[in-house]
């Protein structure tokens, strides 16, 4: 992997939508300066159907997507994460394992779109959280992020956490 990509973790309770959704955004729209994962504090064991009809109705791959632990990637053996985000307010507050290398860390709340009632009002939902999710992505990218401290690369990431649309 080259030096000048940063390794993101996405995290969420149950891995099935919201952290999935930033996974396969922060690997598109990063075009090579993100290599994403995603994972759950309580993983679902499966990916959400609302989320994966989602990626395929826009045109990214579901290939090899899965609801999976974060416990996976506390291990000794897991990537090194430069970044660390929780999409979702339950896995925010939630302790989590102590990952290595000391990565900053921001909440980034989506609203959860897996359990809106209705096709119709679900797949806006998912509509709403991708476009929350690619927004924020695209403005974390546009950051100078080699050459900011930790403490305002901190700060910057909280800021763009707190944008609604």
């Amino acid at each position: 992997m080259e030096s000048n990509t940063y390794r993101v973790l996405v995290l969420c309770t149950g891995n099935s939508a919201r952290s999935i959704l930033g996974e396969v955004l922060f690997n598109t729209l990063g075009k090579g300066m993100f290599k994403a994962y995603s994972a759950g504090s309580k993983p679902a064991g499966r990916v959400n159907p609302g989320a994966l009809e989602w990626l395929q109705d826009n045109g990214y791959s579901t290939e090899g997507l899965r609801s999976k632990s974060w416990d996976e990637f506390a291990q000794p053996d897991a990537p090194e994460f430069d970044f660390i985000f929780t999409v979702c307010d339950n896995a925010a507050g939630e302790a989590c394992p102590l990952w290595l290398g000391r990565p900053a860390t921001a909440h980034w709340g989506i609203p959860d779109p897996a359990h809106i009632e209705g096709d119709e009002a679900r797949r806006a939902a998912f509509n709403k959280a991708a476009e929350q999710l690619a927004r924020r992505i695209q403005l974390f990218m546009s950051l100078p992020i080699d050459k900011l401290d930790k403490l305002t690369l901190k700060e910057k990431l909280t800021e763009i956490g707190q944008i609604k649309d």
